[in-house]
């Protein structure tokens, strides 16, 4: 395949009408589907509709969505990282111990633990390219590995799964500001998570959608091979996209742990799934090269209505399950249908 022959494949600049360049975004199914569940939740539950409760469902969202965002560009890039849960973890466990062990200012250990969860990506990444395995298999290694590192150097180092408080450090104060503030509007406190959710969002639709690295994406995703003989480089934006998970993964553990101020080693495990289910129901397909960030938006809002609305029409919690699979179906289903809407439409 040349690369007139690439660009002709390229969705993003095909000839097309209105109508098949609406039916061809991938976040038009989840955007369907958000509709859906506020409107179902805004009619079950009287309290679903107030200033405050939107507060917390964006807040549910954002904790989600910071990291479905770097999952959905990585899904886009035709992998995958089982490891993405407990790099969270990882990443506020190693700025609460080096800050506390080390007696140092906490933006120390702030500034160590984005170097250390970058690293973690960029490991993935090489030994994806390196070895020619599987994401599933290098990610779940990577996994498990962190979840014994977790646990055993908390152990180690602090004598408990907890690490110890570091409240009363130096630069608590402003890091908490920037990583678990809240900011009142109207009387309404919003999480800074929010922004920060927002603002991963705009630069990576930027990058997907205005730059060279977003062909490179989608082109990885689409077809490697054929990406990489006409120049694209696989390897290099593989590796790039795996560190974007760890970045993602530093700025959702230092919002844990200035949250609470304290981390426990054992969290984290399970929730890749959930980034990839938002990123899945935002469009994102599982054979790769097709998605959006918006759609990873608009995944982990369908998340927070969900997760707090269940909770707002004051059903068992044991049914959220239930629900989050249903609508991970649901949500394939209809973007598939999307989709073939989209090929047939001229």
């Amino acid at each position: 395949m040349n690369a007139t022959q690439v660009n002709a494949a390229d969705e993003r600049i095909l000839q097309t009408s209105p109508l098949r360049k609406l039916l061809g975004r991938p976040e038009l199914g989840s955007v369907v589907g958000a509709i859906a569940v506020f409107v179902f939740f805004a009619f079950f539950a009287d309290s679903f509709l107030r200033a405050s409760s939107l507060s917390t469902v964006l807040y549910g969202a954002s904790t989600i969505g910071i990291m479905a965002v770097p999952v959905a560009l990585l899904m886009i890039g035709g992998e995958f990282d089982l490891s993405a849960g407990v790099m969270v973890t990882s990443s506020a466990l190693v700025s609460s111990m080096f800050s506390y062990q080390m007696t140092a200012n906490v933006w120390v250990g702030v500034g160590v633990s984005l170097l250390v969860t970058l690293a973690i990506g960029a490991f993935n990444g090489f030994m994806l390219t390196r070895t020619g395995l599987p994401s599933f298999i290098i990610t779940l290694g990577t996994f498990l590995m962190l979840t014994g590192l977790n646990l055993g150097f908390t152990k180690l180092i602090d004598g408990t799964v907890s690490t110890k408080s570091i409240a009363d450090m130096e630069g608590f104060p402003s890091a908490q500001d920037v990583f678990a503030a809240t900011i009142t509007i109207g009387g309404v406190g919003f999480k800074v998570t929010i922004l920060w959710w927002l603002a991963l969002v705009a630069v990576a639709s930027w990058i997907l959608l205005r730059t060279r690295a977003g062909n490179w994406i989608f082109a990885v995703g689409g077809n490697k091979d054929a990406a990489r003989a006409v120049g694209v480089p696989v390897t290099r934006t593989k590796i790039g996209l795996y560190m974007g998970v760890g970045f993602g993964a530093w700025i959702s553990g230092q919002h844990l742990l200035f949250s609470y101020d304290v981390v426990q080693s054992g969290e984290g495990v399970g929730n890749e799934l959930i980034y990839i289910i938002a990123a899945v129901i935002g469009g994102c397909l599982i054979t790769g090269g097709y998605g959006s960030a918006v759609g990873s938006a608009v995944g982990a809002f369908i998340f927070g209505m969900t997760s707090k609305g269940i909770v707002f029409a004051e059903w068992n919690p044991d049914w959220f399950k239930f629900f989050l699979g249903a609508m991970l179906l649901l949500a394939t289903l209809l973007n598939a249908w999307v989709r073939k809407r989209a090929e047939a439409t001229k």
